[in-house]
C-alpha cells in the first residue's frame, strides 16, 4: 500500500473512533516523576465525549504536566493514555499524526510565535498538517478562524506584541481550532483576564464546545469557570486524581483540600453567582445554520434574548460582534475541500 493510501487508512479508521459515543481520554495508571520527586502514580482519568472537564489542583500537582503526557509532549514513566481508542504511549510521530490532527492545543499565554502575525500563527497547523493549501485557502480559513473567536478582521496582520492579553488567549484559540479539532486543551485560558474578559471567554468557550461538539480538557483555577461552563471537574491531589464529578457532587466529599477550595471566601462567592452547580451560565445561541460558498458551517446569532429558529438567541458576547452578524465557525471537514 503506498504512503498516501495508509495515510488515508489510518485517517479513516480514527475517524470512525472519533464518531463512537463513549470515552475520549483515558488515562491508566500514570507516573510522572522528575528525578526523586514523584508528581503521579497510578493516576487514572476519564474524559467523556462532549464535555467540558475543568482540570483543577494545588500549584505543583501536575496539572500541565498530566496534560503534556495525554498530548504527548512528556513521556511518562508508567502507564497508558488513550485517545479517541489509540495508545499514545510509545508512538512514533508518524504514527499518531492522524489523532494529532484531531486535537488542539491553546497553552498558557496563548504560546504564540512572536515573530509572525496572528494570521500567520493561525496558519502553523494548517502549513504542517496539509502542506498542498495554497496560500489563498489558507490565507481564507485563518480569518474564519480569528473571526470565529471573536477578534476583529483587523487582528489578523497584527503581530502578538501588539496585542492585549485578551487579545492573545483569543489568537492562540484561533490557532488550536484551526483544523477543526474534536479535542480541545485549554491550559489556564483565563489567567490573568479581567473578570470582564474572562467571562466573555468562558462564554465563548462554551459557544463553541456546543456548536461544534468539542470535547474540552481544561485546566484552571478560576472558580467562575468551573461554576459557569465545566460539565464535571477533576481534582488532581496526593499525585492521583481525587474525585471527579459535578460540583455538587465534589462538594459532598470530605476530602480537606477540596473542602477548602470550594467552601472558602471565594468559593462560596462563585458558587452564589454561578447559580451552585456547573454550567449554571450556560446560553442558548441561535441555530440558524447555512452554507457559504466554499462550504464552511456558519450561524447567524440573534438578538440578545429573543425568540429564533433554534430557541432563543443571543448576541455574540465579545470581539465587537453584533446580533445579526453571519459570523463563520468552521470548515465542515477537509475532505470536503476535495484536499
Amino acid at each position: 500500500m503506498a504512503p498516501e493510501e495508509e495515510t488515508a487508512a489510518e485517517e479513516a479508521r480514527v475517524e470512525r473512533a472519533v464518531q463512537k459515543d463513549g470515552v475520549a481520554i483515558s488515562v491508566r495508571n500514570l507516573k510522572n516523576s522528575f528525578g526523586d520527586q514523584v508528581v503521579h502514580e497510578g493516576l487514572n482519568l476519564d474524559v467523556r465525549k462532549g464535555e467540558i472537564l475543568g482540570v483543577v489542583g494545588g500549584s505543583g500537582t501536575g496539572k500541565s504536566v498530566l496534560m503534556r503526557s495525554i498530548i504527548g509532549l512528556q513521556t511518562p514513566d508508567e502507564g497508558e493514555v488513550h485517545v479517541f481508542g489509540e495508545s499514545m504511549i510509545g508512538r512514533l510521530d508518524d504514527e499518531a499524526l492522524a489523532i494529532r490532527k484531531r486535537w488542539g492545543v491553546l497553552f498558557q499565554g496563548g504560546a504564540l510565535f512572536s515573530t509572525l502575525t496572528v494570521a500567520e500563527n493561525v496558519e502553523v497547523p494548517i502549513r504542517e498538517y496539509y502542506p498542498n493549501i495554497g496560500p489563498q485557502l489558507r490565507d481564507e480559513i485563518a480569518a474564519y478562524k480569528i473571526r470565529m473567536t471573536g477578534l476583529p478582521a483587523e487582528a489578523g496582520p497584527k503581530y502578538p506584541a501588539e496585542l492585549s492579553g485578551g487579545m492573545k488567549k483569543r489568537a492562540g484559540l484561533a490557532r488550536a481550532l484551526a483544523l477543526d479539532p474534536d479535542l480541545l486543551f485549554l491550559d489556564e485560558p483565563t489567567a490573568g483576564l479581567d473578570p470582564i474578559g474572562a467571562a466573555a471567554f468562558d462564554e465563548q468557550t462554551r459557544r463553541l464546545q456546543q456548536t461544534l461538539g468539542l470535547t474540552v480538557f481544561l485546566i484552571t483555577h478560576d472558580l467562575d469557570t468551573l461554576y459557569s461552563i465545566c460539565d464535571r471537574v477533576a481534582v488532581l491531589a496526593d499525585r492521583q486524581v481525587t474525585a471527579v464529578g459535578t460540583i455538587d457532587e465534589l462538594l459532598a466529599t470530605d476530602h480537606p483540600w477540596i473542602q477548602e477550595y470550594f467552601n472558602g471566601p471565594r468559593g462560596r462567592g462563585a458558587g452564589r453567582y454561578g447559580g451552585g452547580g456547573a454550567g449554571t451560565r450556560q446560553v442558548r445561541f441561535s441555530a440558524a445554520i447555512g452554507a457559504s460558498a466554499t462550504g464552511q458551517k456558519a450561524i447567524r446569532y440573534g438578538n440578545p434574548l429573543q425568540p429564533c429558529a433554534g430557541g432563543y438567541g443571543h448576541a455574540a458576547a465579545a470581539g465587537g460582534d453584533h446580533a445579526g452578524r453571519l459570523l463563520v465557525l468552521a470548515p465542515v471537514r477537509w475532505g470536503e475541500y476535495g484536499i
